[in-house]
């Protein structure tokens, strides 16, 4: 969000002076109208995404405190998350993260057999 807003006020404050002077040009006007369509489109999603924020924030940095250290070492040790499975939560609380299994090991393709017998030929 912070981006979108910067990128606005950066176009913005782009308008050179001598236009500032003159009638709005066409592109001004439509910029101007998509600007504020964007901003009236995207405040009920700010307007929640700072309720959730503070709603969750309290309990997510305490997570990360607690568990910010453990995660970090995980991280580190786990090369390729796409061979784990979703974590899941049992029904004691625990929260495991199930390995998928290993694929089965591809069997190298049989080369042909040269044939090596001898000409078994009968000249007649």
């Amino acid at each position: 969000m912070k981006q979108i807003s910067a990128v606005l006020i950066v176009a913005a404050l782009s308008v050179s002076p001598a236009y500032a002077e003159d009638p709005k040009s066409d592109l001004e006007q439509g910029l101007e109208l998509l600007f504020d369509g964007l901003r009236e489109e995207m405040a009920p999603a700010i307007i929640e995404l700072g309720d959730l924020a503070r709603q969750f924030g309290p309990s997510m940095r305490s997570f990360f405190e607690e568990m910010g250290p453990a995660l970090a070492e995980m991280m580190t040790e786990v090369q390729d998350w796409s061979r784990y499975e979703m974590p899941e939560m049992l029904p004691n609380g625990d929260i495991i993260i199930r390995r998928k299994p290993d694929p089965a090991p591809e069997e190298p393709e049989a080369e042909p057999q040269e044939d090596t017998a001898p000409d078994r030929a009968i000249d007649i």
